[in-house]
């Protein structure tokens, strides 16, 4: 695979929207685009958790221990599903006015499903594995920022808009909902 066959591969599996992607939408929402940014080392971290693991020694271990992969995506489905439970919650019920952290959005990130296409499939290469990962951490940055402008554009630059932001966390706990129960129905193989 071409380098830019690589970045539009990593690129497109990152824009897609996905647990990581909603949690910054809000994140940007609720604290603006600085604010949201701000998180993006919580998700690097979180990607690397698993991306680089995945990377040197995933595939043998996953086909060492058939049912680690699908412990690995109902762990994810439980988890978002969590999410999901938090963001339907009114805004004033979450310590300090914000429903995404650091925290959060690092075991959003090390238990998301996309990290195994980008530690088996995408970054692992014997010759180039380091440049794989700098693009994957740069283009990371880079979606993230695009998500966060989103959330910051529905923001409207000012604290003043509580029911646009009600709506939001209620869109993204429904989204979290429906890629909850997709994981758990790709864990128990159905």
């Amino acid at each position: 695979m071409t380098v830019f066959e690589l970045t539009l591969a990593i690129l497109l599996l990152l824009l897609t929207p996905g647990p990581t992607n909603s949690l910054v939408l809000v994140a940007a929402a609720e604290r603006g685009w600085t604010g949201a940014m701000r998180l993006v080392p919580a998700e690097l971290a979180g990607y690397f958790l698993s991306v680089l693991p995945l990377s040197l020694v995933g595939a043998a271990l996953l086909a060492d221990h058939a049912g680690l992969q699908q412990g690995v995506t109902l762990a994810a489905a439980l988890w978002v599903a969590y999410l999901a439970v938090k963001l339907w919650q009114p805004l004033a019920a979450v310590t300090g006015g914000q429903s995404v952290g650091a925290r959060t959005l690092f075991v959003t990130t090390a238990l998301n499903p996309k990290a195994l296409i980008f530690g088996l499939v995408l970054l692992p290469s014997p010759d180039r594995l380091v440049l794989n990962l700098a693009l994957f951490a740069g283009l990371v940055v880079l979606v993230a920022a695009i998500w966060a402008a989103g959330g910051a554009v529905l923001r409207g630059g000012g604290i003043g808009q509580p029911r646009a932001l009600f709506v939001l966390r209620r869109l993204a706990s429904v989204w979290l909902a429906a890629i909850s129960v997709m994981l758990i129905a790709r864990g128990i193989g159905a």
